[in-house]
């Protein structure tokens, strides 16, 4: 291809059936800068890309998910992309997600350095979270952005015990009440 996102596209493409026929069982595209483009340079730049390489790999059955930093500007353009999950980074609200009109699954939103908070103050955040998330069935609870080097493995394992043990608690309490 004579063109920069002709030759990303094939690329990516190439790349993501990989992943895909090694087994991946969900595909992320996940870019930590879109959040600092215009949302007229993403239009123009990032949202054709990244719509043919979704409509392409769309076919592949596996779910898809949209994910960047600093992007509820984008949000409103994110919900009209043909992706299953929308990621949310740290800093995007929920709610605000909601309000902007996302009624596809959310994923996220925890900031990773609460990670390096003692334990008190990673549950107090990891419940608010999961509270706010799991008002719908639409919610994985995940970080907004990735794990520092720094973070000690037993809070990452800690964590993950609390959230599937106070979502299964969460959902036999709405069972319980209907």
């Amino acid at each position: 291809m004579a063109t920069f996102n002709g030759q990303a596209w094939r690329y990516d493409d190439c790349y993501i059936r990989a992943q895909i026929n090694a087994g991946s069982q969900a595909i992320q595209l996940f870019d930590s800068w879109v959040g600092a483009l215009s949302l007229a340079d993403y239009n123009q730049f990032i949202k054709p890309v990244m719509e043919r390489i979704f409509n392409e790999i769309r076919t592949d059955g596996v779910p898809l998910i949209l994910h960047g930093v600093g992007t509820p500007h984008l949000m409103p353009e994110w919900k009209n992309m043909p992706v299953d999950v929308i990621g949310l980074d740290w800093r995007t609200p929920i709610h605000e997600a909601r309000r902007i009109g996302i009624t596809k699954t959310v994923q996220g939103n925890m900031d990773p350095s609460l990670l390096l908070a003692p334990w008190p103050v990673i549950e107090k955040e990891a419940k608010a979270i999961l509270d706010e998330g799991m008002k719908s069935n639409n919610f994985i609870f995940n970080l907004g952005q990735g794990v520092f080097p720094e973070v000690n493995p037993d809070t990452l394992k800690r964590l993950t015990t609390f959230i599937h043990d106070y979502s299964r608690d969460y959902k036999q309490q709405q069972k319980g009440s209907k």
